[in-house]
Protein backbone atom coordinates (compact mmCIF):
# COMPACT_ATOMS: atom_id res chain seq x y z
CA UNK A 1 0.00 0.00 0.00
CA UNK A 2 1.33 3.46 -0.80
CA UNK A 3 1.61 6.71 1.32
CA UNK A 4 -1.80 9.07 0.43
CA UNK A 5 -0.31 11.80 1.95
CA UNK A 6 3.71 11.35 -0.29
CA UNK A 7 3.94 14.15 -2.49
CA UNK A 8 2.79 13.15 -6.02
CA UNK A 9 4.99 14.09 -9.45
CA UNK A 10 3.68 16.90 -11.35
CA UNK A 11 3.58 16.63 -14.92
CA UNK A 12 5.39 19.00 -17.19
CA UNK A 13 3.50 21.45 -18.87
CA UNK A 14 3.15 21.50 -22.26
CA UNK A 15 4.11 25.24 -23.33
CA UNK A 16 8.23 26.13 -23.14
CA UNK A 17 8.26 28.37 -19.48
CA UNK A 18 8.67 31.92 -19.79
CA UNK A 19 12.27 34.00 -19.80
CA UNK A 20 12.88 35.59 -17.03
CA UNK A 21 12.63 39.62 -17.20
CA UNK A 22 14.69 42.31 -16.81
CA UNK A 23 14.95 43.74 -13.74
CA UNK A 24 13.28 47.29 -13.81
CA UNK A 25 15.91 50.23 -12.77
CA UNK A 26 12.79 52.49 -11.34
CA UNK A 27 9.40 52.20 -10.89
CA UNK A 28 7.16 54.86 -13.17
CA UNK A 29 6.52 56.79 -10.91
CA UNK A 30 10.14 57.58 -9.91
CA UNK A 31 10.59 58.64 -13.23
CA UNK A 32 7.89 61.35 -12.82
CA UNK A 33 10.20 62.68 -10.33
CA UNK A 34 13.05 63.37 -12.32
CA UNK A 35 11.25 64.45 -15.71
CA UNK A 36 8.29 66.65 -14.43
CA UNK A 37 11.56 68.85 -12.14
CA UNK A 38 13.56 68.59 -15.42
CA UNK A 39 10.64 70.23 -17.67
CA UNK A 40 9.79 72.90 -14.91
CA UNK A 41 13.38 74.21 -15.24
CA UNK A 42 13.73 74.39 -18.70
CA UNK A 43 10.16 76.53 -18.96
CA UNK A 44 11.54 78.86 -16.70
CA UNK A 45 15.00 79.32 -18.08
CA UNK A 46 13.13 79.76 -21.21
CA UNK A 47 11.07 82.34 -19.93
CA UNK A 48 14.30 84.27 -18.74
CA UNK A 49 15.69 84.24 -21.61
CA UNK A 50 12.57 85.37 -23.77
CA UNK A 51 12.11 88.11 -20.99
CA UNK A 52 15.53 89.85 -21.96
CA UNK A 53 16.03 93.34 -22.76
CA UNK A 54 14.17 93.69 -26.21
CA UNK A 55 15.73 96.81 -27.40
CA UNK A 56 18.82 95.42 -27.61
CA UNK A 57 20.51 93.93 -31.08
CA UNK A 58 23.59 92.50 -31.27
CA UNK A 59 24.82 94.33 -34.74
CA UNK A 60 24.60 97.72 -32.79
CA UNK A 61 27.99 98.03 -30.76
CA UNK A 62 28.13 101.35 -29.39
CA UNK A 63 25.20 102.71 -27.12
CA UNK A 64 22.24 104.19 -27.62
CA UNK A 65 21.66 108.22 -26.68
CA UNK A 66 19.42 108.74 -23.95
CA UNK A 67 15.45 109.71 -25.62
CA UNK A 68 14.15 112.57 -24.15
CA UNK A 69 10.94 111.33 -22.09
CA UNK A 70 7.93 113.51 -21.23
CA UNK A 71 7.28 113.99 -17.48
CA UNK A 72 4.16 114.47 -15.10
CA UNK A 73 4.43 116.38 -12.11
CA UNK A 74 0.91 116.37 -9.96
CA UNK A 75 0.49 118.90 -7.46
CA UNK A 76 -2.64 117.94 -5.17
CA UNK A 77 -3.76 121.41 -2.39
CA UNK A 78 -6.37 120.25 -0.14
CA UNK A 79 -8.19 122.88 1.87
CA UNK A 80 -10.20 121.43 4.44
CA UNK A 81 -13.04 123.95 6.08
CA UNK A 82 -15.24 122.62 9.11
CA UNK A 83 -18.78 122.36 8.42
CA UNK A 84 -21.32 123.89 10.60
CA UNK A 85 -22.80 121.50 13.16
CA UNK A 86 -26.62 120.80 12.51
CA UNK A 87 -28.80 122.35 14.55
CA UNK A 88 -31.19 120.19 16.43
CA UNK A 89 -34.57 121.16 17.48
CA UNK A 90 -36.74 118.98 19.78
CA UNK A 91 -40.58 120.02 20.14
CA UNK A 92 -42.68 117.37 22.32
CA UNK A 93 -46.29 118.08 22.67
CA UNK A 94 -48.13 116.27 25.25
CA UNK A 95 -52.36 116.39 25.54
CA UNK A 96 -53.16 115.59 28.84
CA UNK A 97 -56.94 114.73 29.23
CA UNK A 98 -58.43 113.85 32.44
CA UNK A 99 -61.69 113.10 32.74
CA UNK A 100 -63.34 112.58 36.29
CA UNK A 101 -66.57 111.47 36.69
CA UNK A 102 -68.88 111.57 40.04
CA UNK A 103 -72.00 109.48 40.77
CA UNK A 104 -74.96 111.10 42.52
CA UNK A 105 -75.07 108.74 45.41
CA UNK A 106 -76.64 109.65 48.73
CA UNK A 107 -73.85 107.44 50.53
CA UNK A 108 -70.90 108.73 48.43
CA UNK A 109 -68.28 109.48 51.04
CA UNK A 110 -68.63 106.26 52.54
CA UNK A 111 -68.33 104.16 49.34
CA UNK A 112 -65.16 106.17 48.36
CA UNK A 113 -63.42 106.03 51.27
CA UNK A 114 -64.13 102.09 51.47
CA UNK A 115 -62.87 101.28 47.73
CA UNK A 116 -60.13 103.94 48.21
CA UNK A 117 -59.65 103.95 44.02
CA UNK A 118 -62.56 107.08 43.74
CA UNK A 119 -64.35 107.32 40.64
CA UNK A 120 -60.86 107.65 39.00
CA UNK A 121 -59.55 104.54 36.78
CA UNK A 122 -56.86 103.65 34.29
CA UNK A 123 -56.48 100.65 32.33
CA UNK A 124 -52.50 100.61 32.66
CA UNK A 125 -49.78 102.67 33.54
CA UNK A 126 -49.31 104.38 30.19
CA UNK A 127 -52.63 105.47 30.80
CA UNK A 128 -51.72 107.27 34.48
CA UNK A 129 -48.35 108.65 33.34
CA UNK A 130 -50.31 110.38 30.47
CA UNK A 131 -53.05 111.56 33.04
CA UNK A 132 -49.67 113.54 34.98
CA UNK A 133 -51.39 111.37 37.76
CA UNK A 134 -48.07 108.55 38.25
CA UNK A 135 -46.85 107.65 40.97
CA UNK A 136 -49.90 106.95 42.57
CA UNK A 137 -49.82 105.83 46.25
CA UNK A 138 -52.36 103.39 47.86
CA UNK A 139 -55.79 105.77 49.16
CA UNK A 140 -55.39 107.99 46.57
CA UNK A 141 -57.69 108.35 43.66
CA UNK A 142 -56.87 106.38 40.98
CA UNK A 143 -54.51 103.67 43.33
CA UNK A 144 -55.70 99.56 42.14
CA UNK A 145 -53.39 96.39 42.57
CA UNK A 146 -53.34 95.55 39.40
CA UNK A 147 -51.02 99.25 38.71
CA UNK A 148 -48.69 97.99 41.69
CA UNK A 149 -46.52 95.62 40.54
CA UNK A 150 -44.25 95.02 43.16
CA UNK A 151 -47.39 95.46 46.48
CA UNK A 152 -45.71 98.25 47.95
CA UNK A 153 -48.25 100.85 48.12
CA UNK A 154 -47.39 102.94 44.98
CA UNK A 155 -48.47 102.26 41.64
CA UNK A 156 -46.61 103.18 38.53
CA UNK A 157 -43.53 104.12 40.61
CA UNK A 158 -41.14 102.89 37.48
Amino acid sequence: MTNPYAPQPQPAPPWPPAPPTAPRTAPKWARKRYVLPALALALFLGAGIGAGDQDKTTTDAKPAAAKPQPTVTVTTTATATPEPAPTVTVTKTVKVTRTVTARANADSGASESDSGSGSVYYKNCTEARAAGAAPIHRGEPGYASHLDRDNDGVACDS
